[in-house]
């Protein structure tokens, strides 16, 4: 064991600036197996470079200890390769997957907060999944609020950690972070589908998360132009905003008619009508009165069932 520390596993011990350092990215004399495959490469155009003393920089990059190969500041390595991202060398079939960059998830954070743009659309945007664009929202607020407050972020930890996974940078246009996968049409379509298992039952195209890319992959199919399926997209996302803003401003000026003001020379007083139902079976919903101002939990109460009981 020692031996191989020493070995071929000393290029493990530091990791390798701006990429990740698995095993099954190394030969069993421990060098990079992609920084070998771009100096064959180039060997045969760098007949003058070798007078010039480049390839022994070169050499001393790729062949060199296994000690030197990952220490900052040598020349840039290749990018990985799918076969570099396999951390475990007998499971060929689990690779790592890419994170969020930071900048990407600060785009997140921005369009929702300050641009006022739905999850939805913002998933449908940067090519993120719902669920992991509304996680980042949360996460991200939660940082800022630790920020106002003072409190001390693990940043050095997390981007030591973040150099050390591959990682979906923000571009434009964006790269998919997660791909959606879409059934062919045929005679006996996902409406078919779901009419046999159930009448209540609706199809695919209706419960995914983004029912206007199959739209949009049909449009493609009908050999459209491009600009056309983005024109016809940003008219719909417009559509959207303008529709889910004329709605809070409804809302708003419902609930603006409904509470009964009264003016004294000091206080605006504001009566609302509410119902006991509205606080739910146990008391806690978030229409009972005093749900803004925080419900305290349960969780330290006696009696109380601190596990999961079921599954959903």
């Amino acid at each position: 064991m020692y031996r191989w520390l020493n070995g071929p596993g000393a290029a493990f011990r530091d990791p390798l600036p701006g990429s990740t350092n698995y095993l099954n990215a190394y030969d069993t004399q421990g060098n990079l197996i992609r920084a070998k495959a771009k100096r064959t490469t180039t060997s045969g155009t760098t007949k003058e470079s070798k007078r010039t003393g480049e390839e022994g920089d070169l050499d001393s990059e790729i062949e060199g200890n296994p000690l030197d190969q990952n220490v900052a500041g040598r020349k840039p390595i290749p990018k990985e390769t799918v076969d570099d991202l396999m951390p475990f060398p007998l499971n060929r079939q689990f690779r790592s997957q890419p994170v969020l960059s930071e900048g990407l998830r600060d785009e997140i954070y921005r369009r929702i907060s300050e641009e006022g743009k739905s999850v939805r659309t913002v998933s449908d945007e940067l090519k993120v999944e719902m669920r992991r664009v509304g996680a980042v929202f949360r996460l991200k607020t939660i940082e800022n609020q630790w920020i106002q407050e003072g409190k001390t972020l693990a940043t050095p930890y997390a981007k030591a950690v973040n150099a050390m996974l591959p990682k979906t940078p923000l571009k434009t246009p964006p790269f998919t972070h997660e791909s959606i996968n879409d059934l062919p049409s045929m005679h006996f379509n996902r409406e078919s589908a779901a009419k046999a298992f159930s009448r209540d039952l609706l199809a695919a195209d209706k419960r995914i998360p983004h029912p206007e890319m199959i739209e949009l992959a049909k449009v493609a199919h009908e050999h459209r132009g491009r600009d056309d399926i983005v024109k016809n997209r940003r008219n719909e996302l417009e559509q959207e905003q303008a529709a889910i803003q004329t709605l809070k401003r409804e809302q708003k000026a419902a609930q603006e008619a409904a509470a009964k003001k009264i003016e004294t020379s000091r206080w605006q007083f504001r009566f609302e009508p509410i119902k006991a139902e509205s606080a739910g079976k146990d008391g806690r919903a978030r229409g009972g009165v005093g749900a803004r101002y925080g419900i305290p939990p349960q969780d330290r109460k006696k009696g109380q069932i601190k596990i999961p009981t079921k599954v959903e």
